[in-house]
């Protein structure tokens, strides 16, 4: 396919090659309405001086007579203006007036009907020159008869002069309707070119590849920027699901080693069904471990998957903190410790309760893992606050916090840090509430207070009296507790 054919057989070809042609009809049929509308309105002032010429004439013609219409016509037949006069006897002879040369059926057909003529002025033209004039015949008594008529030419010229410039203005109207097609053409077809391109690259593998924007803010900038949005989300999907298959791989390998090799030593060294019992507890509680790290999982790339804005209602981030505080506060006071809640009055977001109270959850079960401090008091503070227009929701320890080169790091999956192997998890906990976070438009910061860890998550703020979208069944609790993950 050649590249004419190519452009040819484009959209923005036929579109810009119809408005063209509509443009010009339009163009067109304009220019002949006001050309035949001109033309019409000069005849009618053109007859109408001719009957108040008549109309003066016959008046003289009353009162004086012939004498006195013959002075009257040779006075202003001597006015070099468009008038015209003749004034013939009953024999045909000329008496007085500024017409040389007439077509005699005129003279002979004096019916007092409008008619145009072609005449030759007296003293004026040579024999073969002929114009144009519109003339009116009367018989008066006596068998004179009477021509009073006005040229045609002043009309004419300006009837030619308007016809150019018509012409020239459909001729410029075509002209510039294929420049604009030419400019909109090529632009058109090189933004989409570059959408072409973008999608074979990330049709090759690239999920890199992004629309250029222009920064005019026009079709097709709106167009990039969605496109944009939804391939940013599609690559953070496949690395998503690139780095839970790297990390099953990584992590899981080490605890179905340990599971193996538990099995097979029971195999070869177990004596009696009470060490078969212990081996089997053990594989119980491996595998246990195992159903916990692939639940998380399962529940991160399932939040990860969802639309930003799906299932969100409005939610009184009072009364979810309350709930959270009630369950976790005896827990709290069981490891010496002191929960305590500070939240803004009236405060609601537009959020998906359940995920957020299971992120919540999640930040204070990290707290009583790791937020312990050495010496003093321990104490977690979960509080709510309006922030430029968010809702930040955070948690806060007075352990010995995070190192501020690992604070981005430990909310990856699996990862934890050597201080914390301690104790029992899954290193996934912090990314699931990354998730969520993402989910609801804002991200997880990990900051070091003074002291301890403060974990904050921020979300939409509802805007008084409106009311949070859901799909009927969002942020609906089934009256179980979320688990920590």
């Amino acid at each position: 396919m050649t590249r004419l054919t190519r452009f040819t057989r484009t959209t923005a070809f036929k579109l810009s090659l119809l408005y063209i042609a509509v443009f010009t009809l339009l163009s067109g049929f304009l220019l002949v309405y006001i050309s035949e509308n001109t033309d019409h309105l000069m005849s009618e002032q053109v007859v109408q001086t001719i009957d108040a010429e008549l109309k003066g004439l016959s008046d003289i013609y009353v009162r004086g007579g012939v004498r006195d219409l013959v002075e009257t016509i040779d006075r202003r037949s001597r006015h070099p203006d468009a008038s015209l006069y003749l004034l013939v006897d009953f024999a045909g002879n000329a008496l007085v007036g500024n017409i040389a040369r007439l077509p005699t059926t005129v003279l002979e057909e004096a019916d007092g009907g409008i008619r145009r003529v072609h005449y030759t002025r007296l003293g004026q033209d040579s024999p073969d020159t002929q114009r144009q004039a519109m003339v009116r015949t009367f018989e008066l008594r006596g068998g004179f008869r009477l021509l009073v008529g006005r040229d045609l030419g002043e009309q004419l010229r300006f009837s030619h002069l308007l016809g150019n410039a018509l012409r020239l203005w459909l001729i410029v109207v075509v002209a510039m309707g294929a420049i604009t097609w030419l400019f909109v053409s090529r632009r058109v077809m090189k933004r989409i070119d570059e959408i072409t391109d973008t999608s074979r690259t990330i049709m090759t593998g690239d999920l890199t590849g992004r629309l250029p924007i222009a920064g005019n803010d026009d079709e097709f900038d709106r167009l990039a920027v969605s496109l944009n949005t939804m391939l940013d989300r599609i690559e953070l999907l496949m690395r998503s699901m690139k780095d839970v298959t790297d990390n099953i791989a990584h992590d899981l390998k080490t605890p179905l080693t340990r599971l193996q090799t538990r099995v097979e030593t029971a195999l070869r060294q177990a004596e009696g069904q009470n060490c078969y019992k212990e081996a089997l507890e053990e594989t119980l509680s491996e595998t246990d471990h195992l159903l916990r790290i692939f639940n998380a999982l399962l529940r991160i790339a399932r939040i990860e998957s969802m639309a930003p804005g799906e299932v969100m209602e409005r939610t009184d981030i009072n009364n979810l903190v309350n709930e959270v505080s009630e369950l976790y506060e005896p827990l709290v006071e069981d490891e010496g410790g002191v929960l305590e809640t500070q939240v803004s009055d009236g405060l609601e977001a537009i959020c998906q309760k359940d995920l957020v109270f299971q992120g919540l959850v999640n930040l204070i079960e990290n707290a009583l893992k790791y937020g312990r401090p050495k010496d003093g008091e321990f104490r977690i503070r979960i509080s709510a606050e309006e922030h430029e227009g968010r809702v930040v929701l955070s948690v806060s320890d007075t352990g010995p916090g995070i190192p501020e080169k690992d604070q981005d790091r430990v909310k990856d999956r699996f990862v934890r840090l050597d201080e914390s192997r301690s104790e029992p998890g899954t290193g996934l906990g912090l990314s699931l509430v990354k998730a969520v976070a993402r989910l609801h438009g804002g991200e997880l910061q990990l900051t070091n207070g003074d002291p301890g860890l403060v974990a904050r998550i921020d979300l939409t703020r509802a805007k008084p009296g409106s009311s949070g979208s859901s799909n009927g069944h969002g942020g609906k609790s089934d009256g179980a507790q979320p688990k920590p993950e």
